[in-house]
């Protein structure tokens, strides 16, 4: 992780932000992501102008790898 507490308004615009296709149609416990120059922002969903988390590129490429 690059940094913490940044909101999530100053990384990137509202319409950078997504929800994993898999996400439920709830949406009341997801996390959205958005694609920087060299990072990841991941914030929750339901705080959109809270914090936000910034991971390396790689270090997300590798964390979404994992998952799948």
């Amino acid at each position: 992780m690059i940094t913490t507490g940044t909101n999530a308004t100053d990384l990137a615009p509202e319409s950078a932000w997504f929800k994993s296709s898999y996400s439920g149609a709830e949406g009341n416990a997801c996390v959205e992501a958005a694609f920087l120059q060299s990072a990841v922002g991941v914030r929750d969903s339901k705080d959109k102008k809270g914090p936000a988390l910034i991971f390396r590129s790689s270090t997300w490429a590798s964390f979404v790898s994992s998952v799948r």
